[in-house]
């Protein structure tokens, strides 16, 4: 399967990455909705959903002790003015140094990221938001998911402040429904406190289980260099022992699940990452 780098787009206030310019593509904000974006740390979301929608709130959830098949798709024409299905590229798209999004969605999510006006950031509970029922038209979490508490009742919470026609949109990584437990062994290697990956059908599930409908689902495989990943590793001795596992990978040793290769005479690995948009059921 070849690889097709992909270019980032120039916006207002500056040029978005692919990855995640390909989120906002499949969010599709519409200049009425009132947004509410849901992560730990400051994420990018809402600086570059704020200009594309009528208010948007941002949520810091950052817990106070906070812990270290492709399901079910609509079927094809348009529900709500909305594409009902997506089809995104032909290949892993290639993420480079600058584009590389939060190791644990941790890191880059802790960066300021300005809202501007008639934006508003606040700290809450994932799991006990302060707004009423059907309050936003769309809420979105990105990478966040499974550092926020328990991911049913987060999920059950993003459900419900959405209103009836509205998307609940959650990027996060998977893996795939027939993938090992390799994966998940070198990313806790890296992280102890790294929760799991779910699976694709498992982060379906858990949606519909919770109240969601899904309406639209983009999976798909990142490709992106070790070192800015690595850099997130608990010690440096961590970082070489794994470093040292991709590389015998290339050379034919055991896998770990992550396929690396070499580009440019650096080690790339990948991974799944998945785009569900899901609608309350009343």
């Amino acid at each position: 399967m070849n690889t097709h780098p992909v270019a980032a787009t120039r916006e207002t206030g500056g040029a978005i990455a692919p990855h995640l310019r390909r989120l906002l593509e499949f969010v599709e904000p519409d200049r009425d909705d009132v947004c509410l974006d849901v992560a730990r740390g400051r994420g990018p979301m809402p600086a570059a959903l704020g200009p594309q929608v009528r208010h948007m709130t941002a949520v810091d959830a950052a817990p106070a002790h906070a812990p270290g098949g492709h399901g079910t798709a609509a079927a094809n024409g348009r529900t709500n003015g909305r594409t009902s299905t997506v089809e995104f590229g032909t290949g892993p798209v290639r993420i480079a140094d600058g584009d590389t999004p939060p190791a644990s969605a941790t890191r880059e999510d802790r960066r300021p990221h300005p809202l501007g006006p008639d934006r508003v950031l606040v700290k809450a509970d994932a799991a006990a938001l302060p707004y009423r029922d059907n309050a936003f038209s769309l809420v979105t979490a990105r990478f966040s998911l499974y550092n926020l508490g328990d991911p049913e009742h987060v999920l059950r919470e993003l459900l419900r402040v959405c209103r009836p026609g509205g998307r609940v949109v959650i990027a996060d990584l998977v893996r795939g429904n027939l993938a090992g437990p390799e994966r998940d062994r070198i990313e806790r290697l890296r992280d102890p406190d790294h929760p799991g990956t779910p699976s694709i059908a498992r982060l379906t599930e858990m949606i519909t289980s919770a109240g969601g409908s899904i309406r639209r689902l983009d999976v798909f495989t990142v490709e992106r260099p070790v070192e800015p990943w690595l850099a997130g590793a608990c010690d440096d001795a961590t970082a070489g022992r794994i470093r040292r596992a991709l590389i015998d990978e290339v050379d034919g040793g055991p896998r770990t699940g992550a396929k690396p290769r070499i580009i440019g005479g650096e080690v790339w690995f990948t991974q799944s990452w998945a785009h569900v948009a899901a609608e309350p059921i009343p």
